[in-house]
């Protein structure tokens, strides 16, 4: 019984299905009729012009974003949790050529313009320091934390003020819309966000993830760097027609709201073993050592978070009897004698995190 990422889900029958029905000769790159209708599809959905790039990871679509919005002697500030920073193993700096991650701190991952503010004003305006030049958050952030779209106009106002570019890694951007009911064009282009790193993957796709630029001309050149990075797959059609079966009838919406009802009812049976409130489709406890091994004892699968922490992930295909089973073995844990779990520990860094 899986609990451990939504990086091992399966991929939806509709998204197989879209595979088996672009199986057939069609123009090369992203030159074929799947990936020419990305473009218009994405604007239906966001209300405003965009241009989308698929490309075949979440970081590569979050480090393509952060090439187009910084130069490599400048600072990209983010949280020092954030997925950019512990990771994708120094992905970002290579793909901007050497701009520096600025580390900010926030309850649950979260960032405010306070604490993007505090990063920035400690660097003296001269040229012995990095000055930032874009913000990236994470919706939603690496604790599962959504942020509703006030919270991302306020650092999309800060971002304009100081002539900065905001990037949104979106790897569960889909879980923050099902999670707030706000619509995607109030959580990104109308808050600030200029580029989106749209996640399919964790949300029942196979290995297609997009990026959206919402401000234009910035897509000129990611093109380019895409093609140097190796990720204009030939067959291009394989990632578009993923995409496209996700956003008919509005299958990643429904995917994701699957994905958040199952973490909901584990939180229901947590309790005050909660760490941080459930917003999407991840939950965090406390459990001791002892109760970790009893729960893996009954088949359940999870990742050891810190000490004293687990993690449990939820996905589209998360089967209700495996949920109602981990439910109700937490729920025993909690009315056990000597009830285990402790405070709350700082994320170590661990060789093979799947998130």
């Amino acid at each position: 019984m899986r609990f451990f990422s939504d990086n091992a889900a399966t991929v939806h029958p509709e998204v197989i299905a879209a595979l088996a029905a672009a199986n057939q000769a069609d123009a090369a790159y992203d030159n074929d009729r799947w990936s020419r209708q990305l473009d218009g599809r994405l604007a239906e959905l966001f209300g405003t012009a965009c241009e989308v790039l698929w490309v075949p990871s979440g970081t590569a679509a979050n480090c393509l974003a952060l090439g187009a919005l910084c130069p490599p002697w400048g600072g990209v500030i983010c949280h020092r949790d954030a997925h950019i920073q512990n990771d994708e193993a120094g992905a970002p700096e290579f793909y901007t050529h050497g701009a520096k991650l600025m580390l900010a701190d926030g309850p649950g991952a979260k960032l405010t313009p306070a604490a993007i503010a505090a990063v920035a004003d400690a660097q003296a305006n001269d040229v012995h320091r990095v000055q930032p030049h874009a913000v990236s958050i994470t919706n939603a952030t690496e604790y599962g934390l959504s942020y509703r779209a006030d919270e991302v106009a306020a650092v999309g106002e800060l971002c304009r003020a100081r002539g900065w570019g905001l990037h949104m890694d979106g790897a569960r951007f889909a879980n923050a819309v099902a999670f707030t009911g706000e619509a995607p064009a109030d959580l990104t282009w109308r808050a600030g966000v200029d580029a989106l790193s749209f996640g399919f993957i964790k949300n029942g796709g196979m290995t297609a993830e997009l990026l959206v630029f919402f401000t234009p001309g910035l897509a000129d050149e990611t093109r380019r760097r895409r093609k140097r990075a190796g990720l204009l797959l030939s067959k291009g059609r394989f990632l578009a027609a993923q995409v496209l079966a996700m956003l008919d009838g509005e299958l990643w919406l429904a995917s994701a709201r699957a994905a958040n009802a199952s973490a909901a009812a584990l939180a229901d049976a947590a309790g005050a073993r909660l760490i941080h409130p459930v917003e999407a489709n991840e939950l965090f406890l406390r459990v001791s050592p002892d109760e970790a091994a009893a729960l893996r004892a009954k088949g359940f699968d999870f990742y050891d978070w810190a000490a004293g922490e687990i993690r449990l992930v939820t996905a589209w295909d998360t089967d209700a009897g495996h949920v109602a089973a981990l439910a109700a073995a937490i729920r025993a844990l909690n009315s056990s004698p000597g009830r285990g779990g402790g405070p709350p520990a700082s994320r170590p860094v661990v060789e093979g995190v799947l998130d």
